[in-house]
């Protein structure tokens, strides 16, 4: 009989929750990590990332004091320290995880998991070999090599050693303007960095609604972060601590001198060197292929989060593992309903969606009506002093179905989930509108843009 019920290769969003759901359901269970406890997102993106926008915020409230009545005088500040706390607030949840797959009696070997077959996985720095009736591969993405953008950890970086560099450069070029892309650019401009975003899009965010992106685009140069759109990076030069960009859009070809290059594009799967090719686990551009129920294409290997290539985001990769490991258990999981999958950019402005976009559900076939509620209308955001943005409603006319919400403002990010839970339940803007919420609050702008759709807001 083999050793236990699941190894879980990866402690990730995704690894980690799945061995603490198999946990929960009775299943002996290892969690097998070659590096931290709680992966790249705990560890060097999700989190950390979300500490250092925290202090950028708390900065520009003091570069701002006189609007507020405040005198302040001889501001300074020190990134290292911001870096310092992140580490901090990593290491409580790192401590936080451990203790909870301890709780749920999660096995924890440190080493490098490789698949020898599907009932068996080595880790020889642990000199261990666990068998097992399943294995669930979390093992995560990361940046891919370009060829134009070679990633030399000095100058030309990724995220991860944005993370932990001390100092923020003078000038900087960020390539890609997802939400990586943008959460840096406004972390490092508040600390007060020259920063150029370089998109191979016409706009900011491409992923989101386009009223979104012109949002963006206008907040964003209002705080002083240029943007090239609809450019690609032909090459850059690096020579001691400087990096020579060259730059090719509409307006012809520059080359921009920096301190800098953060690379924020071009994702693939950390499929290497795990045993993948001698058990047959099919892949397909740099991604482990999967079903619905997270099953690869070999009976008893499961592959959850990044790795498959679905829809990079931490939340997803809990989602998938719970899913695994619920098929795993015998149980019967709802098929995951990736078009309705929040998504969230901790800039600031915030950004946060799900759903359709407009011109999406329009290409559908969709008898749209749209509902908006501008900030500026939210007694909230003007007491906040954050009237940039909106929320914007997709709605199917005929019927009155939520379609897709996108919203760019203060805080969007914690209105995913009621405009979640409404999509889940099927509620109509009718519903929506009918919800009394709390005043003053930012929610309310959720009320007013359902209310808008059938013309009865009241704020506006």
């Amino acid at each position: 009989m083999p050793d236990y019920d699941v190894v879980v290769i990866g402690s990730g969003p995704g690894g980690y929750v799945a061995a603490i759901r198999a946990g929960q359901l009775g299943l002996k269970t290892a969690i097998i990590e070659r590096a931290e406890v709680g992966g790249i997102c705990l560890n060097w993106g999700c989190i950390p990332s979300k500490a250092l926008l925290k202090n950028a915020e708390v900065l520009s409230y003091f570069k701002n004091a006189a609007d507020w009545g405040v005198s302040v005088d001889n501001v300074q500040y020190d990134f290292g320290k911001a870096v310092d706390r992140s580490r901090d607030v990593v290491k409580r949840l790192t401590r936080g995880v451990a203790s909870l797959l301890k709780k749920h009696k999660v096995e924890y070997v440190e080493g490098l998991g490789v698949i020898k077959d599907k009932n068996t996985v080595v880790v020889e720095s642990a000199k261990r070999t666990l068998t097992t009736k399943n294995i669930i591969i979390a093992t995560g993405a990361r940046f891919r090599q370009l060829p134009t953008l070679p990633v030399d950890k000095k100058v030309v970086i990724t995220s991860r050693e944005a993370l932990e560099t001390r100092e923020v450069p003078k000038k900087a070029i960020i390539v890609g303007a997802g939400a990586t892309g943008m959460e840096f650019g406004y972390v490092w401009s508040k600390y007060g960095a020259d920063v150029t975003i370089v998109e191979l899009q016409p706009r900011l965010v491409p992923l989101e609604d386009e009223e979104i992106s012109t949002q963006a685009e206008r907040a964003f140069k209002k705080q002083g972060i240029n943007a090239m759109l609809g450019a690609k990076v032909d090459k850059v030069e690096v020579t001691g601590n400087k990096a020579k960009v060259t730059i090719t859009n509409s307006a012809g070809t520059t080359v921009v001198e920096c301190d800098k290059v953060l690379v924020a594009v071009g994702m693939q799967g950390n499929i290497d060197g795990i045993g993948l090719e001698g058990v047959g686990v099919k892949t397909d551009r740099g991604y482990v292929t999967v079903d619905d129920k997270m099953q690869t294409n070999v009976p008893g290997i499961y592959a959850i989060g990044d790795v498959n290539g679905k829809m990079l985001l931490a939340h997803v990769a809990s989602a998938q593992g719970v899913t695994a490991v619920e098929h795993i258990a015998g149980l019967n999981p709802p098929k995951l309903d990736y078009v309705n999958m929040p998504k969230a950019t901790y800039c600031k402005p915030q950004i946060a969606s799900f759903g359709l976009t407009e011109a999406q559900a329009k290409e559908k076939g969709f008898n749209v009506k749209i509902g908006k509620f501008p900030f500026v209308a939210s007694g909230k955001a003007l007491a906040m002093g954050e009237t940039d943005g909106f929320v914007k409603v997709v709605v199917d006319a005929e019927i009155g179905d939520i379609l897709g919400a996108h919203m760019i403002g203060p805080e969007v990010t914690e209105l995913l989930g009621e405009l979640g839970m409404a999509r889940l339940l099927e509620s109509t803007t009718k519903e929506l509108g009918w919800l009394v919420h709390p005043h003053p609050t930012i929610s309310e702008a959720v009320k007013e843009a359902a209310l808008q759709a059938d013309g009865e807001a009241i704020h506006i």
